[in-house]
């Protein structure tokens, strides 16, 4: 049939570009290091930035927990049908509390989240302004939306203004949506001057913490913690899948908003619901991660040091925060760069296109707080060959 021919040409295609992708062999996670395939490898491209995925004793502490309550394993419904746990309602009143906000709603995932806010909040009289870089998720949430959209130049917040004032009086409400810590470049969203300006053009802010959540942060809320603009920011997202160590994605907000989302959100009605082990645990790892305030500090340390080592080394190096892209460019050099780290104990896995813009690709170095200096220092002049 054509169309087996047409896909089979096509996956043809992204090998000839080494942009194939397949699904590396995962047979354990020990700590820092990680199975693939047989090998051993020190673990550079996880999420899990506090380490709380792989704490044993908080596992088994919850393990235990967990098999003396009556909790089932599956919630079998959504949660405006009978899936509507009650720890459900003890994490959204934790996040709540925890951020001083009116109210905090919880997601599936954090493409749940994405997916399903802006589609609720806009339509085709409103106008919704993003970072150019922002996350594929965003991205679709845009698309999915009936709302026109412009993405401003990354981090360009002249361009920014620019595009706000031209659409001053065009558009019933104007949506800016940003990440905080981009994921792919691992650079910082200036959100003190998102605020000026979502004030001054009466605009609507939503920022997505995803990779800013448990490492930024006294209390690890985020960049928004850190830039004192938790109370300014419209609606903040953040996810569990990360240096959360769960599964799932909330947001908070005025109350006022989460009830319009509760009534409206596609993403958040039409879903069944987290089951209650992932709850409980999500409260867990939320309050835990609360009081790793020096863990958070040494991560980015480490952070610092292996970016100014690398560009010490000559290397293209982005970002100011725990991740950490060496630059290639090609999408073949980044594939024998991975190969040549596996080679030596490293687990960094290549990211190319569409992940990141053309002539882009690049090693991502995701670091961890139970990492050591001495884990890593190795890394340079193994990239440098």
């Amino acid at each position: 049939m054509q169309f087996y021919e047409r896909i089979r040409e096509e996956l043809y295609e992204l090998k000839s570009l080494d942009r194939y992708r397949y699904l590396p062999d995962i047979s354990a996670r020990n700590g820092k290091d990680i199975e693939v395939n047989g090998q051993l490898l020190l673990n550079l491209s996880s999420n899990d930035y506090l380490g709380l995925g792989d704490d044993k004793a908080l596992l088994e502490g919850y393990g235990s927990q967990f098999r003396k309550s009556s909790h089932a394993m599956t919630s079998s419904s959504s949660r405006l049908l009978t899936g509507n746990h009650p720890l459900y309602d003890q994490l959204e009143k934790a996040l709540a509390l925890l951020y001083g906000r009116e109210s905090a709603m919880v997601f599936n995932s954090g493409y749940h989240a994405n997916i399903g806010i802006l589609p609720a909040l806009c339509n085709r009289h409103d106008l919704v302004l993003s970072d150019r870089l922002n996350h594929a998720s965003i991205i679709d949430g845009m698309k999915i939306a009936e709302a026109p959209y412009q993405r401003y130049r990354h981090r360009d917040y002249e361009h920014l203004e620019e595009l706000l004032s031209e659409a001053r009086g065009k558009y019933r409400q104007i949506f800016i949506v940003t990440e905080s810590v981009f994921s792919m470049d691992g650079d910082l969203a200036d959100l003190s001057r998102l605020v000026a300006l979502k004030e001054q053009y009466e605009a609507i802010l939503i920022v997505d913490e995803a990779h800013g959540v448990g490492v930024f942060g006294e209390r690890g809320l985020g960049l928004c913690e850190t830039a004192g603009m938790v109370q300014q920011i419209d609606i903040i997202t953040g996810t569990f899948g990360k240096a959360l160590a769960s599964t799932g994605a909330y947001a908070v907000m005025s109350s006022l908003v989460r009830e319009y989302l509760l009534n409206t959100m596609r993403s958040f009605i039409f879903t069944t619901a987290l089951p209650p082990v992932i709850l409980g645990w999500s409260l867990l790892t939320l309050h835990q991660q609360s009081a790793m305030s020096s863990d958070r500090a040494a991560l980015l340390k480490l952070a610092s040091r292996l970016r100014s080592e690398l560009i010490l080394h000559g290397f293209d190096v982005l970002g100011e925060s725990h991740i950490i892209p060496v630059i290639t460019g090609a999408n073949d050099l980044s594939v024998a760069l991975a190969a040549r780290l596996r080679s030596a104990g490293f687990l960094c896995m290549p990211v190319r296109p569409p992940a990141v813009p053309e002539n882009g690709a690049r090693i991502r170095i995701s670091l961890r707080s139970i990492l050591q200096w001495e884990d890593i220092a190795r890394i340079p002049e193994i990239i440098r060959g």
